[in-house]
């Protein structure tokens, strides 16, 4: 292979950038306001907390793709201290940073003191 890139891809690449931009710009572009549906203004309430569920639940509770099969496994205690700090703050103010500061406060001594 050259050093210089494929007429192909070049264009592929030009062509994928200009459908982003158009795309992510038609808000904008627009003269008339958006208004999202109620629903979907509710249902993007919750995308935050279901992508990051999404992303560390698998890592809370397996190993290598088993599941966990030891109670001396760090991420168990923290995920009780941060489930407990939400359900403690029932779920007001800034619940999901303090469950993540309570969940790696917890989870940060026993991981590097103990080893677990």
């Amino acid at each position: 292979m050259s050093a210089m890139a494929n007429p192909w891809t070049v264009a592929v690449i030009i062509g994928l950038a200009l459908v982003t931009v158009l795309t992510r710009s038609l808000f904008f572009i627009s003269s008339k306001p958006w208004k999202l549906p109620l629903w979907a203004q509710r249902g993007l309430q919750y995308a935050p907390i279901a992508a990051l569920a999404a992303v560390v639940v698998p890592e809370m509770v397996m190993t290598q793709g088993q599941l966990i099969h030891t109670w001396q496994d760090a991420r168990l205690f923290a995920v009780l201290a941060g489930a407990g700090w939400f359900f403690w703050r029932k779920g007001a103010g800034q619940a999901v940073l303090g469950t993540i500061i309570a969940g790696m406060a917890v989870y940060l001594p026993l991981h590097l003191g103990l080893g677990w």
